[in-house]
């Protein structure tokens, strides 16, 4: 069965920190929770785990009514951002003690615990206190800890967040092994879209306390319902151009006119916003049915192997992701190139009325 959130809300004073979520969550399921700082993640989490109650709304697992049941009652582990384990213990000893304190026979921890640590490549580490450990090392004793356990419901509070990006790497592919091999609910949080896809699973868009949209990962990235879930769901944000259509052309600001075919050939007459991504623009024609959009640099930002160039055109800013450096000159002149197959168009409302045929699931 597995875990249901019915009609749930949290106030804090006048404070609404959930507003009415109601979602369920299967056994075995990889559910990812993904929205920006203050969107509600970690409150949702605190709701499961028990360690807050919700003001209205109940909290059941596998059909049992547990909204009053304290945390220690309840078949859960949490994974924090924080690399929380006790200082003056061995790295075996902390994965051990959830084991020890449910009086679990020494055999089966010694088992348990081995296992555990093999999954996660610190085998070699069971001797070691938490002060000779990198950062790394560190959170991945936190995550056995939680796993050894072998819970119902497996919390994961944006547990890669405070790694350097090259370890947060290694474990994102690794934690998708080890999900796949357990029967626990995992909930992941996340602010980033692309650790969102890389685990796949299912996906719940949130913001400021609501659920935007929720499905299969790689479905709602493809159709996000409304531009807020696109936004949301893009890094960097997407880029929005209003526009209006007319007799299967649309006018975006002043000067640039398109004719509209394919998924957009079907839209009626009126105003839109159209949004495109950033690695969908490019600094060169890619094919003949490239658009050319006339911008000027205001920001160029190198990061690594990409460069994010921010332009704008007619007042729209635009954020193109270019492969490699690409260094240009604020204030230079530049033409963006973008296939319209390419764009989502919302309706006055900011509802998906039209999304690439390439994007569908």
């Amino acid at each position: 069965m597995g875990l249901v959130l019915d009609s749930i809300s949290k106030k804090v004073g006048k404070d609404i920190h959930i507003d009415k979520v109601s979602l369920e969550f299967k056994t075995g399921s990889r559910n990812i929770l993904l929205g920006r700082t203050r969107a509600g993640k970690t409150s949702l989490l605190r709701l499961m785990a028990g360690l807050d109650r919700p003001t209205t709304g109940r909290i059941l697992i596998d059909g049992e009514d547990v909204t009053g049941m304290p945390v220690r009652k309840r078949s859960v582990a949490m994974v924090y951002q924080q690399f929380i384990n006790y200082p003056s213990l061995t790295v075996y000893k902390n994965i051990a003690s959830p084991l020890k304190m449910s009086k679990v026979k020494k055999a089966e921890i010694e088992r348990r615990v081995h296992e555990t640590a093999s999954m996660l490549h610190i085998e070699d580490l069971l001797e070691r206190l938490p002060s000779e450990l990198s950062g790394g090392q560190q959170q991945r004793v936190a995550i056995a800890r939680a796993l050894v356990k072998e819970t119902d419901l497996l919390l994961m509070d944006e547990p890669l967040v405070n790694l350097d990006y090259k370890l947060r790497e290694e474990l994102r592919v690794e934690l998708q092994e080890i999900f796949k091999k357990g029967k626990a609910v995992v909930v992941y949080t996340t602010t980033e879209p692309t650790e969102a896809l890389m685990l796949g699973g299912n996906i719940v868009v949130l913001d400021e306390g609501r659920v935007l949209q929720t499905g299969p990962t790689s479905h709602v990235y493809r159709n996000p319902a409304t531009t807020k879930v696109a936004e949301v769901f893009s890094d960097p944000p997407i880029n929005f151009m209003t526009g209006t259509v007319l007799s299967r052309s649309v006018r975006l600001g002043q000067n640039l006119e398109i004719p509209l075919g394919g998924h957009l050939g079907s839209l009626a007459d009126g105003g839109y916003t159209f949004g495109v991504r950033s690695n969908h623009l490019f600094l060169s024609r890619k094919g003949k049915e490239d658009v050319e959009i006339p911008a000027r640099v205001e920001l160029t930002e190198i990061n690594g192997s990409e460069t994010f160039i921010h332009a704008n055109y007619d007042g729209f800013r635009l954020v193109i992701q270019e492969k490699g450096v690409r260094p240009v000159k604020i204030g230079t002149g530049i033409n963006i190139y973008v296939n319209p197959s390419c764009f989502f168009a919302y309706d006055g409302k900011g509802t998906l009325v039209a999304a690439p045929s390439g994007e569908k699931s």
